[in-house]
């Protein structure tokens, strides 16, 4: 009689890698004012005005903060026109 395989048959797929994260760090220095601070992280990360100030704080109390965390390849989100920090006419 002929053998009969009696093994399963598994097929191994590819795990796909997971992207590498970036972090985005809030340093805490001398020159910068708090209210320029807080109005950057609520224009260009999106955060209201008591999460920003949270944020801010954290970076003023421990030296430095974790502001996001996103792949490196992410698609950027549309964001709102925002003016030029240096002055002269609004950016998108």
């Amino acid at each position: 009689m002929s053998e009969i395989d009696t093994t399963p048959r598994t097929k191994t797929r590819p795990r796909a890698k997971r992207p590498r994260l970036y972090k985005v760090i809030l340093l805490n220095d001398d020159y910068t004012p708090r209210e320029f601070v807080v109005a950057v992280l609520s224009v260009v990360f999106r955060m209201n005005e008591e999460e920003a100030l949270n944020v801010m704080l954290t970076a003023h109390g421990k030296g430095t903060c974790v502001v996001a965390v996103s792949p490196a390849r992410s698609p950027k989100p549309r964001q709102p026109r925002r003016p030029n920090w240096a002055g002269g006419k609004a950016t998108r």
